[in-house]
Formats: structure tokens, sequence, C-alpha cells
């Protein structure tokens, strides 16, 4: 069976894709919405995608990030939490990042995809951490979206998560466990070659790697 991942260039959507190649035939898709790290993440969904031997396709969604809403496509400057164990204070970082219906639009797209090519599911990334503060990372999101299309698809396409329980260390422990590059993975708000360090975004990664005792390829400015 063939599926669409939705492949970031990150961690998350890295593992999810390569923990589904033993069961579907995938083909990738990287959006470039004008995020300050677009050119990271297409270079880094590019070549984990040559790695993977899949199929890599880009999309241009400039028309996303000219309604800003966001720092990642309006500029301003990126939050940095002081505590990543502190709820509140991350949500109110999540809401200066959050780009406005993003999830809604990337997966609709997806779903565009399979249907178009006669695939069954779209692979995300959305992950048990992230889902505290991104309410469209959640289980609860995963669900209504399956059931919407239910009625919005006619060959029953799905959505599939397989990371969508997992921590960010568990992320990288089932990623380790399969063997992914995690080199061949960038993860920074910033969008700059050397991961920034103290976004929020790095900040969960590194200490991914850290709380699951095993080496981080990332280089980090701070």
């Amino acid at each position: 069976m063939r599926a669409i991942s939705i492949l970031s260039g990150g961690m998350d959507s890295a593992v999810a894709t390569a923990l589904m190649m033993d069961e579907y035939e995938i083909h990738a898709i990287t959006f470039d919405y004008g995020q300050r790290s677009a050119r990271m993440e297409l270079e880094y969904a590019r070549r984990l995608s040559e790695h993977l031997g899949i199929e890599h396709t880009t999309l241009d969604l400039q028309w996303l990030g000219r309604l800003g809403g966001s720092v990642l496509t309006a500029g301003g400057d990126i939050p940095s939490p002081s505590n990543l164990d502190d709820t509140v204070e991350c949500l109110e970082t999540a809401r200066k990042v959050w780009v406005p219906g993003r999830n809604l639009v990337f997966t609709s797209i997806g779903v565009s995809f399979a249907e178009a090519m006669d695939a069954g599911a779209v692979i995300v990334g959305w992950d048990l951490e992230e889902a505290e503060t991104f309410p469209d990372n959640s289980e609860e999101f995963l669900d209504a979206f399956n059931r919407l299309l239910e009625i919005g698809t006619l060959d029953g396409v799905r959505v599939v998560a397989p990371v969508i329980g997992m921590t960010k260390r568990e992320i990288v422990e089932a990623g380790h466990e399969v063997g992914l590059p995690f080199e061949l993975t960038y993860s920074c708000y910033a969008g700059d070659r050397v991961h920034c360090g103290v976004c929020e975004s790095c900040m969960r990664r590194r200490r991914a790697f850290e709380l699951a005792g095993i080496d981080d390829p990332t280089e980090y400015r701070e």
C-alpha cells in the first residue's frame, strides 16, 4: 500500500516515516510556507528522503506565511522558554509560534495527494509532548480528522500517527532503534545552518537526546 508522509525535516516526522517504511511505499511531501527555517527544512527533508530511498515533493504554500500571525513567518523575536516543564510558559510560547491552521492545511493537502495517488494513508509526526501545547498534535485531533475523512474522501484515506503516544525522548529511542540518521534532521525555528540551541524546538531536541542517553549529532550555537 502507498502512503504520503508529511515530512518537515524534523525528528518527529522523520521517525514517523522511518517506522512506517516496512508497511508502506512512501512518497514524502514538504511545505515551504515562508517560514524562517524553510531553506533548512527543505534541504534536510530532501536529504533524508534520498537516504530512505523514497520519493519527495516540495510544495509552495507562501500564501500561508503571508497571512501572518506567527513569529515563524511574520518576524519578531523567537521565544525561548526558561522551563520546558512549565505548561503556562510553554503555552505562551506556543501561541507566538502558532501558524494559523497549519496542520489542518498540511494534512488536507496530504489527503488530496493520497487520493490522487491511490494511497491509503497520510503519515504525520504528531507527538504526545507537543500535544500538551499544540492541540493539533493530539489524539483528539487525530480521531476527529479521521472521522471527517470517513465522509470527506471516496477511498477511505486515513491519517496515521505512529509517534502520537511518544515523548521526544521516546521518539529519539525509537529512531535510534531503527537506525535513523538524526544528523539528517533539523529542528531549529531560527533557520540557521547551526541550531540556535535556545528556541523551544532546539531545547526539546537536546533534552530528548540527554534523557535517552543517546549521542546527539546536532551542533548548537548556545
